[in-house]
């Protein structure tokens, strides 16, 4: 999709930057021109961002992931294999639908994703490590376990930029 359609989606939720409680970009920005974009939109505005997460998990660890997920057809629920593997092998827990393997986390597929990230997504982690606000999680172990790093890590940036604030 073209960054001009994804930025325009963008800018019709942009009211939704400004609730209190914060907000949560997940898969925005994917490119640096998309960055960019929100970078002057929220200066324009007047907000600040916490953090940019990044999660990092091994090449291995991403095939291995996505080639085993499993989406059921009819209700969308995911299983995968090993990890969350359903009662009855490629049937769905909720409603005996059919688990299917979606044609992107075919191996082949999955190269050709990790190809763009490389040469979209990547340059992202620089921009937004130069501007300090980059967070690196690792993304191995459970989600729980996951989401709690992420959690605790997002509670010492926004700490660390309270400090610098009251500081100045």
């Amino acid at each position: 999709m073209p960054d001009s359609t994804v930025w325009e989606m963008v800018r019709e939720r942009s009211g939704c930057l400004h609730c209190g409680g914060g907000f949560i970009l997940d898969g925005f920005p994917r490119t640096l021109a998309q960055a960019e974009s929100l970078k002057k939109f929220m200066d324009a505005e007047g907000l600040d961002l916490t953090a940019v997460v990044n999660y990092e998990l091994p090449i291995q660890e991403i095939v291995a992931r996505l080639n085993g997920r499993r989406t059921c057809q009819k209700c969308k629920a995911v299983f995968h294999v090993t990890e969350r593997p359903p009662r009855v092998a490629d049937s769905c827990d909720h409603c005996d639908g059919n688990l299917l393997q979606r044609e992107d986390d075919r191996p082949e597929s999955i190269k050709v994703r990790l190809q763009a990230y490389d040469r979209s997504t990547a340059p992202l982690i620089e921009f937004y490590r130069g501007l300090g606000l980059l967070v690196r999680v690792s993304a191995s172990g459970t989600p729980v376990d996951i989401c709690q790093i992420t959690l605790t890590d997002l509670a010492s940036k926004r700490a660390e930029q309270l400090a610098r604030r009251s500081a100045a």
